[in-house]
């Protein structure tokens, strides 16, 4: 069954790893699929960059054992100790995240595209990835950005540019030029519509390669079988606002979601 949502569906926010990480693989088969000749797209990886007061929304968790000589003093303050051969402790390490680079036969950079995280829209990961955004631009990269999540400071991301009042949306999709000359365009992307397919800017001869954003979205919500685990009974963090909470909850009760 697919999503409810004729677009993208918050329900998948609070899974974004996961969808993160399906988005990332479909773009690359789609782009690979309709690239010109001498053009290919490679997944990239990153360490993500967040504020120390909240380690938990960027680790990803392990596990190693040791063998302790006493208990942790910590442990008989008001907790539970266990006198057990080996102590289990969880070891955290930062989480990877992925993007989109399209190469030319000789390895020189055209274009990065990013899926828009939560951590990339917060200090200090969103100083980190205006920082680098510059830095692209200034090598006559092109940068696409497509933020499907409602977490983070979309605003502050955006700078220097503004986005006027009439192209406020839920979701929204960037692209910046690095040649010819700088350029930027937004794509709003609102919660009742497909998702448009996104023009992917490459060499100033190259014809025009569109990314299928909802055909990618579809693939992840179905392969990652979503249809099994969302409940969309649940209330939504953080919550839809005004008009599109209603339309929401119709659109859920009328397709007996609800």
């Amino acid at each position: 069954m697919p999503s409810p949502f004729p677009g993208m569906d918050p329900y998948l926010e609070p899974h974004w790893r996961d969808v993160h990480a399906a988005l990332i693989a479909e773009a690359r088969r789609a782009l690979n699929g309709t690239l010109p000749p001498g053009l290919v797209a490679r997944v990239e990886e990153r360490v993500a960059v967040e504020s120390e007061e909240d380690p938990l929304r960027l680790i990803g968790h392990d596990v190693r054992v040791f063998a302790p000589s006493t208990a942790d003093p910590q442990e008989g303050a008001g907790g539970v100790v266990i006198e057990a051969p080996y102590k289990l402790v969880l070891e955290v390490d930062p989480v990877v995240e992925r993007f989109i680079r399209i190469l030319d036969a000789g390895g020189q950079l055209v274009t990065v595209i990013e899926f828009v995280s939560p951590t990339n829209k917060r200090q200090p990961g969103l100083y980190a990835f205006r920082e680098k955004r510059g830095e692209l631009l200034a090598a006559g990269v092109h940068l696409v950005e497509v933020d499907l999540v409602r977490q983070g400071d979309w605003r502050t991301l955006m700078r220097p540019e503004r986005c006027p009042s009439e192209a406020q949306s839920i979701y929204r999709a960037t692209i910046r030029t690095g040649r010819p000359r700088p350029a930027g365009y937004l794509f709003p992307i609102t919660l009742r519509r497909p998702l448009p397919p996104i023009p992917i800017p490459l060499r100033p001869a190259d014809r025009i390669v569109e990314l299928p954003l909802q055909a990618i979205l579809d693939a992840a919500y179905r392969d990652g079988r979503y249809e099994q685990t969302l409940d969309y009974a649940e209330s939504l963090d953080p919550p839809l606002e005004g008009d599109d909470a209603a339309w929401a909850d119709d659109l859920l009760r009328k397709g007996g979601r609800r």
